[in-house]
């Protein structure tokens, strides 16, 4: 259960150790605009970020939200310069792949080129080694301008290279994680099937080792896959880690990493047509008979089961960070039109109903963005028995979200119903928070669960 003492303590042990590919420099340039990025150094200038007496003025010693939001020097550079390029970079595109329906693939690649893609992996694989906290300030960041790009982002940084990191071994680290933090290589993972959602122990994909070749043999279907496709068509993305039944019993999970160009491996439909999300690829992927030999196995053989609900609750944190993105948009647009806007001769934030609706969602807003990173600044992305917070945050904030955006289409009237302001966008994408990485319903079920074994809150 989440543990609130001690969440503003001043993490002086944990440094920055990885260099951009290509600079040394302490600031990025994006559309001639610089950034300090200087938490980022070069692999041999191995030291602390900050020290722990610094007197910044958004130091750990401060009490205020400011600081429970960002708490390290480290936190705070690091928002700061995902503002900037969320700001230049990904805002400007948002609307156009919305409608086309298409994935930035290039966009995606240059958080590759930031080292983003590998934010929580350790330094000697490429990653920063950051934190819980920086996931969850990744994903709120990115998703106030675009929650569909930010939904791939997650896919390939905590459902596959974060995944990965944890439970793979030494050699399939050194293997598959550089060219996935880089970018070179993007994926995804694979987990719903056709007939099996929020059931996942159901699954009827199975792998069958062939002990005369010692090659394992993946038939079935994977469905709702991010990532799936990168190029709109019937080419499979790089690299997915696909979980797969290999024995008799329920839990009898495996997960295997699946490349590309292996045999059998293969797109199905493609979906279209989504209620949100758009501009994030979905697909079906199939595997016909598919060889993969043992060194693709991440973790041990009927093994999986646990990885799999560990890597639940660090998608759920994403999840539920996502949610305050979207909010914290739906917020600033219908406080600044109703501010701007007249009706009767005066400002709409004169009248007690769009009062209402403004000084609701903020609290609201408040309420999820204290709850998710006083959840994430306790979070240890190694250990596994956090289900009730994650499924906690992800449920409250998913459902906060859609709520402060049907708000925002409201108090805009018609142009919150059309793409101008964005908020109907907002609203649509919203929606598959409450499904996707667990339903509202299952979240219900798994918090009681957990509720009826523990002892009287406190």
């Amino acid at each position: 259960m989440l543990k609130l003492v001690g969440v503003m303590s001043n993490r002086s042990s944990f440094a920055i150790r990885r260099s951009l590919r290509y600079s040394a420099k302490s600031t990025i340039t994006i559309n001639n605009q610089t950034a300090d990025c200087s938490f980022i150094f070069r692999r041999r200038q191995r030291q602390a970020f900050f020290s722990s007496s610094s007197s910044s003025s958004t130091s750990t010693s401060s009490s205020s939200l400011k600081d429970f939001f960002n708490p390290t020097d480290t936190h705070v550079q690091l928002r700061s310069m995902l503002r900037h390029f969320v700001q230049n970079e990904v805002e400007p595109q948002a609307l156009e792949y919305n409608r086309s329906e298409k994935f930035n693939l290039p966009l995606l690649k240059q958080l590759g080129d930031l080292g983003l893609l590998g934010l929580t992996v350790e330094e000697e694989y490429g990653g920063y080694g950051l934190d819980a906290t920086a996931t969850a300030l990744v994903h709120e960041e990115l998703s106030y301008s675009d929650p569909a790009f930010c939904l791939s982002y997650l896919a390939h940084s905590l459902l596959l290279v974060n995944n990965i990191s944890i439970n793979g071994s030494s050699e399939q680290k050194q293997r598959f994680l550089p060219t996935a933090i880089s970018g070179e290589k993007i994926g995804g993972m694979g987990m719903s099937e056709p007939n099996c959602g929020t059931d996942v122990l159901g699954m009827t994909t199975k792998a069958v080792l062939d002990e005369s070749t010692k090659l394992w043999h993946l038939t079935g279907q994977k469905m709702w896959i991010t990532n799936g496709t990168l190029d709109g068509g019937k080419t499979p993305g790089d690299l997915f880690l696909v979980y797969a039944r290999t024995g008799p019993g329920r839990s009898d999970i495996t997960s295997f990493i699946v490349e590309k160009d292996m045999v059998g491996f293969s797109v199905g439909q493609k979906i279209n047509d989504k209620l949100g999300m758009r501009a994030s690829p979905t697909s079906e992927l199939v595997f016909d008979d598919v060889p993969i030999p043992s060194e693709n196995i991440i973790g041990d053989v009927n093994g999986a089961t646990l990885c799999m609900m560990r890597n639940l609750e660090i998608e759920r944190l994403g999840l539920a960070a996502m949610a305050l993105g979207i909010a914290r948009r739906c917020i600033n647009v219908m406080k600044d039109y109703a501010n701007e806007r007249k009706a009767f001769g005066k400002p709409l934030t004169e009248f007690g109903q769009i009062q209402s609706a403004i000084a609701t969602s903020y609290a609201e807003y408040m309420a999820g963005r204290c709850y998710v990173y006083a959840f994430a600044n306790n979070l240890n992305l190694h250990s596994h028995g956090n289900g009730l917070d994650a499924d906690g945050t992800k449920l409250y904030c998913a459902q906060m979200a859609k709520t402060i955006a049907d708000r925002s289409i409201q108090v805009l009237g018609g142009y919150g119903y059309v793409g101008e302001y964005g908020v109907e966008r907002l609203w649509r994408d919203s929606k598959l928070l409450e499904i996707g990485g667990g339903t509202n319903e299952s979240h219900h079920k798994n918090m009681v669960r957990d509720l009826r074994r523990m002892p009287d809150l406190e």
